[in-house]
């Protein structure tokens, strides 16, 4: 149990929070959330150590371990992606090496009668025995299972880290932390680099986890899908809920409403009393009345309404410029970095107005896409065509890290804007919640939601017809991300948008196109209908079976290859069925790995203690069940490669 008392942190005479305390508990999931700039990822630096308070303290058990993901981090190069994540594991290397050297010690050794030789050999015995309940001869399967759950291929493994984007090496520190087994995990933003498929892995990872869980996040569905407790930092104070995030938002609107109906019913009350005592406070007659109707005024205990941040951003595209009927068309178009294929013969159209989603797992080509739409990658084969005055307003994945940190707010804005729209500079910045002093911040004291504001707003000064949104709901908070969001779908242009969120994706895209091995995939429908359609037709159909055709009117489009396929319908389906069962074997030998790992853990933990009353049983029990853990290992071993060879087919 970690106890929070009267915390309070201050920047330059300026109150972040005051008094917080709030008790976390075992196996609690928590969602910490409040606007861009409340405190949330101050909270989780204060947690990990990395931040002193103002005053207060957080009080963690004794040898509590604790493992934090940041939102932004330095990484190290030279080291391979397997060596990077085998960090997680450098206690059992110091314990191997130890071992190496007793053994060293008692090879050249001839005192066998002493007590220091018999002493070493105890040792000994002692650090293998250790050894073992560490994992010596599971880890690397553990790392492996945990990398190849964040989107990583095996062909990855022997990869210099160095050679990754930042996004990914994110993931490696990720794999790091949950490596290590913490007893609480304090993740910041840990979607914002993660493809929809591998967030979907760490939603089951976290459900199915014993450690205790504090994370940031602006993905709605991944805050329902995983936490079971909000925590809402709002005008410096914290208010507790032991419900998820969408609960959490009912649970609030209707409290704030009873507190008005009954704040409402108190002042009517309060009012009609003081009324009272001043129409009669000089009359003999009514003076017990009167001093008795003081006396309960001064009684009543006043009801407070919580404070509400109600700030809001006023966010709205400019009029879109008229353009063609078609805004972007790509023929054959194929692009490689050296000898790595990363797209191959593409061909899709993107008609005006239309609001399209760019998805797949990282790597796939979706950013490289985006690059040669914006003429930045030129060096591709085959044909891209922007349609007749097309204009486009482009919104990088990195836009916010690109901005001069020692600039403030204003004059990031000042030195891009043109014309007359500098004497509006104030009331834009205003709309975007950077009014007053917030202007003369300079970009280095801003949290990763404000950056993102201050980089979107620089979109707006110049009117577009085509938006390309790359990642653009990075740290930006859940009621932010709606006014985006709202604001995409009353632009009158047209909009390409790369994001995982799904949340943000439903409702506001009416087409999906799918990047997987190098092809481009076209989905009619929301995003949930695409991810619905993977779940029953299965994820490696729409991997192997892309292919591009025609349409009836001659133009190009991608497509499900179903209908292309030499197989039957029939056939297609049966081989989909096996998928599913042999998909579902290798889930519940992942679940019994599980269960018998943590079951393991529980007794290691319990023979730490020769003391204890069931000791003599553990030492019995713990052999089997390690036995038992190895013999499911073997069996997922061979599921797994069953579930490949039927993928295959």
């Amino acid at each position: 149990m970690i106890s929070v008392s009267q915390l309070s942190v201050s920047f330059g005479g300026t109150s972040l929070f005051e008094d917080v305390a709030f008790v976390v508990s075992e196996h609690d999931k928590i969602a910490l959330v409040g606007k861009n700039g409340a405190g949330k990822s101050t909270m989780l630096k204060i947690f990990a150590g990395l931040q002193q308070p103002t005053t207060g303290t957080v009080s963690t058990p004794k040898d509590f371990k604790i493992g934090y993901l940041p939102q932004t981090m330095l990484h190290k190069d030279g080291k391979t992606v397997m060596e990077d994540a085998q960090e997680a594991f450098a206690e059992l290397f110091q314990l191997q090496s130890k071992i190496a050297k007793m053994g060293e010690d008692l090879a050249i050794r001839t005192d066998y009668e002493s007590d220091s030789y018999k002493k070493l050999i105890d040792d000994l015995t002692h650090a293998n025995e250790r050894l073992d309940m560490m994992g010596i001869n599971t880890y690397q399967g553990e790392i492996e299972k945990t990398l190849l759950g964040l989107g990583f291929e095996r062909s990855d493994f022997d990869r210099q880290s160095s050679e990754f984007s930042g996004g990914w090496r994110m993931r490696i520190e990720l794999a790091k932390i949950l490596l290590r087994h913490p007893d609480m995990l304090l993740l910041d933003e840990p979607t914002n680099h993660l493809d929809i498929e591998s967030i979907q892995w760490l939603e089951n990872f976290l459900k199915s986890n014993g450690s205790t869980v504090l994370l940031v996040s602006h993905d709605r569905a991944f805050l329902d899908t995983v936490t079971n407790r909000t925590i809402e930092i709002s005008c410096g104070h914290i208010y507790d809920y032991k419900v998820p995030y969408t609960k959490f938002m009912e649970l609030r609107k209707e409290r704030r409403e009873q507190q008005m109906r009954a704040y409402t019913n108190q002042q009517k009350e309060i009012q009609d009393t003081e009324d009272f005592i001043e129409r009669f406070r000089y009359k003999a007659t009514k003076a017990v009345q009167v001093q008795s109707r003081i006396k309960a005024l001064n009684k009543i205990e006043r009801i407070e309404i919580d404070d509400e941040d109600n700030s809001t951003i006023n966010l709205k595209f400019p009029p879109a410029p008229h353009s063609g009927s078609i805004s972007l068309e790509c023929k054959e178009l194929s692009k490689s970095f050296g000898d790595k294929l990363v797209l191959d013969h593409i061909n899709l159209i993107v008609k005006r107005g239309e609001k399209v989603a760019f998805v797949g797992k990282n790597g796939e080509g979706k950013s490289t896409l985006v690059k040669c739409i914006i003429d930045e990658l030129k060096d591709y084969t085959g044909e891209l065509k922007l349609g007749h005055l097309v204009k486009i307003g482009y919104f990088a994945q990195n836009q916010a890290s690109l901005l001069d940190e020692n600039l403030t707010v204003f004059d990031t804005i000042d030195h891009a804007a043109t014309g007359e729209i500098r004497t509006k500079i104030r009331d834009i910045l205003g709309a975007f919640r950077f009014g007053g002093e917030a202007s003369d911040k300079l970009v280095k004291v801003l949290s990763g939601g404000e950056r993102t504001r201050l980089a979107m707003i620089r979109l707006l000064l110049q009117p577009v017809n085509v938006l390309v949104l790359d990642e653009p709901t990075n740290h930006l908070d859940i009621p932010t991300k709606e006014v985006l969001k709202q604001a995409i779908k009353a632009f009158d242009g047209t909009a390409i948008i790369v994001s995982h969120d799904r949340d943000f994706l439903n409702g506001l895209v009416d087409k999906t196109y799918e990047f997987t091995h190098h092809k481009v995939v076209e989905h009619l429908g929301g995003i949930y209908q695409f991810l619905e359609d993977k779940k029953i037709e299965s994820l490696h159909e729409l991997d192997t079976n892309a292919y591009k055709g025609q349409d009836n009117a001659g133009g190009t489009m991608a497509v499900s290859a179903k209908t292309d396929s030499k197989l039957s319908y029939e056939e297609q389906k049966e081989i989909a069925k096996k998928v599913r069962k042999a998909e579902k074997d290798v889930q519940n030998a992942e679940s019994e790995i599980a269960r018998l790992e943590k079951l393991i853990g529980e007794m290691e933990v319990k023979l730490a203690n020769p003391d204890s009353a069931d000791y003599d049983k553990l030492l019995v029990d713990y052999p089997k069940q390690k036995h038992a853990l190895e013999q499911k290992m073997y069996e997922w071993e061979i599921l797994s490669e069953e579930l490949e060879k039927v993928k295959k087919q």
